[in-house]
């Protein structure tokens, strides 16, 4: 098939890309997808194969991208084939540069979108794996003018640990060889600044003492002022924009320079060397401090990879031998004795233990595992030698998946952090003509600005000010120290800072705690959360149905009111039919009835003929009788009274069982009822996030009885209840609800209520959930415990507030300090101090957080509720 759509000339850029499409099972699919990609602006021509799964698409880069092209391949109803990979980037110093690495790396052929986080210094990337290979982004990332981290192919993440130790080491070295040798400087500055007369000689041995000054900053601003003068021409040259290098070099540059000028004698004015060479040394011990702190925040991360096991003990042809974890499959069964990390994920085929679980869910207490129960990997057997079969190993453990889902939730900020990007798009731009501007302003109008200063005391004129308005330097020399307080002090860093850092430390904290985000931004969405909607089954009860009541019902009465010569059948019969008509159902319900007449030693018989019939029931033949086993629309919609069985099904909901009316050959005969324990934590759970203010509903394709009765248990309210809702409609009560300008989390954890939790504002799944319930939530709770809905909004709020503390200090810290640096009222050497600071404090600030407990209530400062 070729389908082409040309959209006017297309330029010199135009570029091929093949995608593999999954889901494709006919022609008309192949035509659907060139349909839906052929109509977007931009694209040239589109050719879908049916009998490859392969998508051609010859595009204008300049009008569509590929993110574009993916998105109309996904609407259409299909699967394009992605790859995810992570590249760790050395030498980024602010916000600019990770939006210098993300738009390298997005104009990278066969890149669908790339987030790069200046927190965690990584990278990730979304690609076309057939246009495209890592080491395409490790070359657009040096061609930016940074540092990839080039890893194996195992991707252990030692490489990257190896960086960041390497880059810790040097940022060390650097601050010690120029402390070592402004050292001096130091000493000469205070005793110009504090010892009157001034003590330091105008020359030592005939020669001139700034000479001496000279020898000791050169080797500083060299050294370290090489880095960011390589930067800021990469940034600025190459890149064409200006980054927090930039402001570095300008600030010392312009001391150093203007010192060597008035050594040579080329200008009047004093000698600021100490400045340049503490400028340097001030920033680079910030950068040493920042990659300190940077290690300590993914810290967390890398000690649950280190609690791995390294080795496993097969058991193979009757023998025991120890074998590296790497060489574990699934299927092979593993020797766990007391003491030993599970080496895996799997199910106990042989044993009986306790097994510490604290490490991946938070929960303290161990675990009692037996025959049949799943264990997770790299947890902890305690008391008894258990016999594992590996379920998933390598990259698919429990483990793995965890630490990948917490890195992915790092690379996706909140909305907030767009404030900040913008902000810090034209941040750098504004200092420096900020910082021009007064420069010239204050050589033009030195003496009306000096005299408007001092009319508002707050910090006396550097150097008194301008000597045409009383100071003690030039005019042209008061301008130079303007132009560098006001270019240093600005801080970019803090800005670019102050989301990530939080919402790295926020998730992993989460995790730690059982609970796993999906993203920051869902961080941000939990917090706005106003409204928690609970399915009942699994959710607030135990989800383990047992048989409680078998009624059968005394009616020998004909359906035209004669006396009826129809067979009697006792409970034993009521039940035998029963669980034989829900033999090929997988409903927990029907598992019940199926365990419960085993329990009772009844024989079942083999349906000839079975429909499920959604949210109602079952249809079924058993021994040539037809059998419906279901609530009354079941019975309605098939023609059969089920009147009689009323007053049963009704006592037995009004105690919180779920009744099912048992229907043979068009009359109804009795009712069973399965009944599921509430939680015990159910209603603590309900209880405090109603102290909170949010409004708690139930939402159940049970009967309304029952879901009363469960309802009263836990604390709903009765009009908070949501009954009879079949699974094809949980979504839309979900939306409806969300309608009324509600902003509702689902928590759920069936694969009937995967659309329900897609289609909240938050969708939350608990720890026993199934594998489709977790894949459409936006959060995962590890433990079967609905307490940790309070901990996941716990923690969201105190990583929100932990992120808006820290872009006030931010952007407070520069409103303040610019206006003060360009008025001339900071000395450059404390312009640079503070800038250091001021990323170090927002970093600092965001790791305090790791303290937080979430089974209390996040306060600032532990007094006030954020």
């Amino acid at each position: 098939m070729n389908g082409e759509a040309l959209r006017g000339p297309m330029s010199d850029t135009t570029r091929h890309t093949t995608i593999d499409v999954g889901g494709m099972t006919c022609a008309n699919c192949a035509a659907t997808v060139e349909d839906a990609v052929g109509g977007l602006d931009g694209v040239a021509s589109v050719d879908v194969n049916y009998a490859t799964d392969e998508a051609t698409v010859e595009y204008d880069p300049g009008d569509t991208d590929l993110g574009a092209i993916y998105q109309a391949i996904e609407s259409a109803g299909y699967d394009p084939v992605r790859a995810r990979a992570s590249v760790g980037i050395s030498d980024m110093h602010c916000a600019n540069c990770a939006d210098t690495n993300e738009e390298a790396l997005e104009a990278v052929r066969g890149v669908i979108d790339a987030d790069v986080n200046y927190a965690t210094d990584e990278a990730t990337i979304e690609f076309n794996p057939a246009d495209v290979s890592r080491e395409a982004f490790y070359d657009a990332i040096e061609d930016a003018g940074y540092a990839p981290v080039r890893e194996s192919e195992d991707g252990d993440g030692d490489e990257r640990d190896a960086a960041r130790a390497a880059e810790i080491e040097t940022q060390r070295r650097r601050t010690l060889f120029g402390a070592a040798l402004s050292a001096p400087l130091v000493v000469f500055l205070a005793l110009h600044l504090l010892v009157t007369p001034d003590p330091l000689p105008e020359t030592v041995a005939g020669v001139s003492f700034g000479w001496i000054e000279f020898l000791l900053a050169t080797p500083v601003y060299v050294v370290l002022g090489r880095v960011f003068l390589k930067n800021s021409y990469t940034a600025l040259v190459r890149n064409r924009r200006a980054n927090m290098d930039v402001l570095i070099a300008l600030g010392a540059t312009t001391a150093y320079a203007y010192s060597v000028a008035v050594l040579l004698g080329l200008v009047a004015g004093g000698r600021y060397f100490d400045t340049a060479a503490l400028i340097l040394v001030f920033i680079t011990l910030g950068n040493y401090l920042e990659a300190r702190s940077k290690g300590e925040a993914g810290e967390a991360l890398r000690r649950l990879l280190e609690m791995e096991a390294d080795t496993a003990t097969l058991i193979a042809d009757g023998e025991e031998r120890e074998v590296p974890i790497e060489e574990v499959s699934v299927g092979d069964r593993l020797k766990v004795r007391p003491g030993e990390k599970i080496p895996t994920d799997g199910v106990v085929v042989d044993g009986e233990s306790a097994v510490d679980e604290s490490m991946v869910t938070g929960e303290s207490v161990p675990v009692e595992k037996r025959a049949g129960d799943e264990v997770i990997g790299s947890t902890i057997n305690e008391n008894g030698a258990l016999v594992v079969e590996a379920t998933q190993v390598g990259s698919e453990t429990a483990l793995q998946r965890i630490v990948e889902m917490v890195k992915e939730a790092q690379s996706r900020q909140p909305e907030i952090q767009r404030v900040a990007d913008r902000i810090s798009a034209y941040f750098v731009p504004a200092v420096i003509a900020n910082a021009l501007f007064w420069g010239l302003a204050w050589y033009a109008a030195p003496e009306t600005l000096a005299g408007a200063v001092d009319a508002v005391p707050v910090l006396d004129l550097v150097a008194g000010g301008p000597a045409l308005a009383g100071g003690t330097v030039s005019v042209f020399e008061f301008s130079i120290v303007v132009f560098a307080s006001a270019v240093l002090i600005a801080c970019p860093c803090a800005l670019g800072l102050a989301t990530p850092a939080a919402t790295m430390v926020g998730t992993t904290l989460g995790a730690q705690n059982g609970v796993l985000f999906t993203g920051g931004d869902v961080l941000e969405r939990v917090r706005d959360v106003d409204t928690v909607v609970f399915d009942k089954t699994g959710t607030l009860t135990e989800g383990e149905m047992r048989l409680t009541d078998v009624v059968a019902l005394d009616d020998d009465v004909s359906p035209d009111g004669g006396q009826a010569t129809v067979e009697r059948l006792g409970e034993e019969d009521v039940l035998r039919l029963a669980a034989s008509a829900e033999r090929d159902s997988e409903h927990p319900l029907a598992q019940a009835l199926l365990e419960g007449a085993r329990d009772r030693g009844l024989s079942l018989s083999a349906p000839e003929s079975f429909e499920n019939v959604p949210g109602h029931g079952v249809r079924a033949t058993v021994e040539g009788r037809e059998v419906l086993v279901g609530n009354r629309k079941l019975l309605r919609d098939a023609g059969v009274d089920p009147d009689p069985a009323l007053d049963a099904a009704e006592r037995l909901e009004r105690e919180g069982k779920t009744a099912m009316v048992v229907a043979v050959d068009g009359r109804a005969v009795g009712v069973v009822a399965d009944a599921d324990t509430v939680k015990e934590s159910a209603a603590e759970a309900v209880s405090a996030l109603r102290e909170r203010g949010l409004d708690v509903l139930l939402l159940t394709g049970d009967n309304e009885r029952t879901a009363r009765a469960v309802a009263e248990t836990v604390g709903i309210d009765p009009e908070n209840v949501r009954s009879e809702v079949l699974p094809e409609d949980k979504a839309d009560m979900v939306e409806e609800i969300q309608s009324t300008g509600r902003e509702a989390m689902m928590v759920g954890d069936g694969v009937n209520d995967a659309p329900a939790l897609a289609a909240a504002a938050v969708g939350t799944a608990i720890g026993s959930g199934t594998d489709v319930a977790i894949e459409a939530a936006d959060v995962t709770l590890m433990r079967d415990d609905p307490r940790d809905v309070l901990k996941a909004i716990r923690i969201s709020e105190g990583t929100l507030a932990k992120i808006k503390q820290n872009l006030f200090w931010a952007l407070g810290y520069n409103t303040a300090m610019i206006p003060l640096a360009s008025l001339g009222l900071l000395q450059p050497i404390l312009a640079a101090g503070a800038m250091a600071l001021s990323s170090v404090s927002v970093l600092s600030n965001s790791l305090l957080f790791r303290r937080y407990d979430p089974d209390e209530e996040y306060r600032l400062l532990g007094r006030f509720r954020s």
